[in-house]
């Protein structure tokens, strides 16, 4: 059984950690964000990343199911006019010229990873058959039905899907704006791997960081708590996996504050 979270010690601790953080006391606010923790163990609130952002800690290997889910589920209405109005989020857009350039497509079976709202899928509609969608948040999945996008849609985790599909090999993965979520990419690399046919390309975002600032790491949480990934590290990892790098793009992701948030978009494809 779980025990029941004392809801008001929670709230108590994380708007103290937030102030304290937000005061530059990075002791007293890591402290906070471990009473956070030890009352929230599943970690709805990501204190374990924030606490990382803040220059502390471990790096986890990933943002906890728990927050993400919270996080998305609380903005999945205002989602894509935060997003795409405010953010200037245009990854998905960016996929669909990169796939009309190289002359890639159409497809039959898309798998749409962290599909949201469905923002990727409506991008690339007309270049496939048969589409999929996965999301966390279901109120983001309740958003993508509505559009009829997709042929099928699941509220899962994406590399538990990854794992536990044992449905037709896919001849396309997407995955925009998923690895600011995600430390270690192996889980999601092999993972995808094992859903792609031969020859099938798995295209996806990331965020990055100036090499002096990640300063050796391969990934790293960032000042807006996601993660940052080192362009080396997405290469080897995409080769240890079976891959072969069809191209890399250095993109502006989003913009946040006013200034543009670095990143790249990848075009691998699985050798098998």
């Amino acid at each position: 059984m779980a025990k029941k979270i004392d809801e008001e010690a929670l709230a108590e601790a994380y708007n103290r950690a937030l102030a304290l953080e937000k005061a530059g006391d990075v002791d007293a606010a890591v402290a906070a964000y471990e009473e956070v923790l030890a009352i929230d163990p599943d970690d709805h609130g990501g204190a374990a990343v924030r606490i990382a952002a803040m220059g502390r800690g471990e790096t986890p290997a990933k943002a906890p199911d728990a927050y993400i889910e919270t996080l998305f589920d609380q903005h999945a209405e205002v989602f894509e006019d935060v997003l795409v109005e405010q953010l200037g989020y245009h990854v998905p857009m960016l996929v669909r010229q990169r796939l009309q350039q190289l002359k890639l497509g159409p497809f039959k079976r898309l798998l749409d990873l962290g599909c949201g709202t469905g923002l990727t899928g409506g991008a690339l509609r007309d270049l496939c058959e048969d589409m999929t969608g996965i999301d966390i948040s279901e109120k983001m999945v309740e958003i993508a039905h509505e559009k009829d996008l997709y042929e099928t849609l699941f509220v899962a985790e994406v590399e538990d899907f990854l794992e536990d599909n044992d449905e037709e090999a896919f001849d396309i993965i997407t995955a925009t704006d998923v690895l600011p979520y995600l430390g270690a990419l192996e889980p999601l690399f092999f993972g995808a791997a094992e859903n792609l046919t031969p020859g099938g390309l798995f295209i996806f975002s990331s965020e990055t960081l100036p090499a002096e600032i990640l300063a050796g790491r391969a990934f790293m949480v960032g000042p807006h708590q996601r993660f940052a990934h080192a362009d080396g590290y997405v290469r080897e990892r995409l080769t240890a996996t079976g891959f072969d790098l069809v191209e890399i793009s250095d993109i502006n992701v989003r913009m946040e504050e006013g200034q543009p948030t670095p990143g790249h978009l990848v075009i691998a494809r699985y050798l098998g």
